[in-house]
């Protein structure tokens, strides 16, 4: 029998064992995490709506009348008013002709991956996309070839060099780095080169472009510039589930096609009606991602000038660069012990020797916030290198 307790403390030897917290009560950025009151910089509630007492208010309306449940899938008899009015306003709200909604953002880009490429075909992968885009393109049985992080001439190259059935797909925010992809000069690739793109833009959803509606919409690509669009609502949307938007034959093609569409129950009817609700607060609320930019301007100035190394990010994700898994550990505990939740990021979530603080904004930070942490910051400093050599 394998040895999963050898394993684990392998893992705990290397400093990158993982273990969860217990939250209570809402999420929010004062948190109480196992029982401690902490602050946290590490949520991607990037828009504050995860606790917004309209979209609770919405939510328990839609249960007194729908009740809890989603009782089975969409194809047998799970299929909700709530949640076709949410497919209407999903499609609404990023221009497009149709939309899906999925269970989780994970689910929705296995199953769109999975459908739209088989065997013989081919994808395009960029290098750091998240774990859901790795196992969609897995799961697929296509040939997989990853091109590196943002580099649109290697996968122009590639392209060129490839026949048959292409499909390319890119995050549209990188989760761990906070960049954004190269999308107009990736929508004019595939174009090209009769290619299918999908971008998974699941952290630029609410947070970029006019009225939030994503890193697509801030560069002006349409429905035929990038035909699939997959977002996530568990982030700066607030509630829960994901979705996939694009041309309606593909929309259906995948509701033939998609197997975690397909073979999972629905999601409950109250959380499509509270979605709905947050997209109109998402529209109208233009002030939340104003001060949510100030922030981060203000977060990227400071934790600069004290010598902190960041990533070219523009977004609410704000990594600082440690290298050292235990260098990471040690900020990260610094912090901690000042009243400041912000997470270490290790291997494998990142490339080896390249662990690192994930510092993400949201538009519910105050300025009193911003600046605790950035004293947090200030004074951990001196504490790094001891901590590190010790923990070695």
């Amino acid at each position: 029998m394998r040895d999963f307790a050898g394993e684990l403390e392998e893992r705990k030897a290397a400093g990158l064992y993982r273990v969860r917290r217990q939250i209570s009560g809402p999420q929010q950025p004062a948190l109480v995490s196992d029982g401690a009151p902490l602050l946290s910089f590490c949520s991607n509630d990037y828009l504050g709506l995860a606790s917004h007492p309209e979209l609770t208010r919405v939510a328990a309306e839609a249960m007194s009348e729908n009740g809890l449940g989603g009782a089975a899938s969409h194809l047998i008899c799970g299929h909700h008013d709530a949640h076709h009015q949410l497919e209407e306003r999903l499609a609404r709200f990023t221009q497009r002709s149709s939309a899906l909604f999925f269970s989780t953002g994970y689910m929705a880009n296995m199953g769109v991956i999975s459908a739209l490429a088989g065997r013989g075909d081919t994808i395009f992968s960029d290098r750091l996309n998240h774990a859901s885009i790795i196992d969609g393109c897995i799961l697929s049985r296509a040939r997989v070839r990853r091109y590196p992080h943002g580099d649109t001439d290697a996968l122009e190259t590639m392209l060129k060099s490839t026949g048959g059935h292409k499909l390319v797909v890119t995050d549209g925010v990188f989760s761990m780095d906070g960049d954004v992809a190269p999308l107009r000069q990736l929508a004019s690739l595939c174009k090209r080169h009769d290619a299918l793109l999908v971008v998974d833009d699941a952290h630029g959803i609410g947070v970029l472009g006019p009225e939030g509606r994503g890193s697509l919409a801030e560069f002006g690509l349409t429905e035929e510039d990038v035909p699939v669009l997959v977002g996530t609502l568990g982030k700066a949307v607030g509630t829960s589930g994901a979705f996939v938007s694009g041309p309606g034959v593909l929309m259906d093609y995948l509701v033939q096609k998609a197997r975690t569409y397909i073979y999972t129950t629905a999601m409950p009817p109250a959380i499509a009606a509270a979605t709905c609700a947050s997209l109109d607060l998402i529209e109208r609320e233009q002030a939340r991602r104003d001060h949510l930019q100030s922030l981060i301007r203000h977060f990227r100035q400071q934790a600069s000038a004290m010598g902190y190394q960041l990533m070219a990010s523009d977004t609410p994700i704000q990594p600082i660069m440690l290298g050292d898994n235990w260098t990471a550990l040690a900020l990260s505990g610094a912090l901690e012990e000042r009243g400041l939740l912000v997470t270490a990021i290790r291997p494998p979530t990142v490339p080896d020797g390249e662990a690192r603080l994930r510092v993400t904004l949201s538009a519910a930070h105050t300025w009193d916030d911003l600046n605790q942490l950035l004293a947090g910051l200030d004074e951990s400093r001196s504490l790094l290198a001891p901590a590190a050599e010790q923990a070695v």
